[in-house]
């Protein structure tokens, strides 16, 4: 069997309730889950106290502990899976208590028009708060730029995840990108 078809099965098993398939799904995801914590870890300080395995258990756990979540295959899983370690990462970050904003940052470019720091715990934070709003206003845009940009997915596996068509995925792309241009301006958008 495909190893997607095993995923996608092994979800709709666990999603039927049962508890002795969650064990069986781990081995099956856990390097692309580990592929992601990676991406978002080299985002961060070299100092993080947190290493990608880590984030992928704690992520794992809050993903199987999900009850009201109809899986649709692999790609979901991964999806909900980057929400899960962003979620992870920001809630490390406000426990570290550090201040909003810093000046002396590392910059990350989402294409070579908009670049965002996630190297710091206040950066993360400010790029979770822009999510956030930007969810208040379009929440589709704002899981665009969790796929795109966290999760390191391409258009074509947005619009699956989406179930829009990848043109869709392309134009919100590029009208979020704008949006962030803004909000991300030293004035802070305002």
């Amino acid at each position: 069997m495909e190893p997607s078809a095993q995923i996608t099965q092994v979800l709709r098993q666990v999603e039927q309730g049962d508890p002795s398939q969650v064990a069986d799904l781990l081995p099956l995801v856990y390097d692309e889950l580990h592929a992601q914590a990676q991406r978002y870890l080299n985002r961060e300080n070299r100092d993080h106290t947190l290493q990608p395995t880590a984030l992928v258990h704690e992520a794992y756990l809050k993903l199987v502990d999900q009850s009201r979540v109809h899986w649709q295959g692999r790609t979901h899983f991964l999806a909900v899976g980057a929400q899960a370690m962003r979620r992870v990462l920001v809630d490390h970050a406000r426990g570290r208590k550090r201040l909003k904003r810093g000046g002396d940052r590392q910059r990350i470019a989402l294409d070579e028009g908009l670049a965002l720091s996630t190297d710091r715990d206040e950066d993360l934070l400010a790029v979770d708060d822009a999510l956030t709003k930007l969810a208040g206003l379009d929440p589709r845009q704002a899981r665009i730029v969790e796929l795109r940009f966290f999760a390191g997915m391409s258009v074509a596996e947005v619009a699956e995840v989406l179930g829009v068509s990848k043109r869709t995925v392309e134009a919100e792309w590029t009208a979020v990108k704008a949006w962030l241009r803004k909000e991300f301006e030293p004035d802070g958008g305002a």
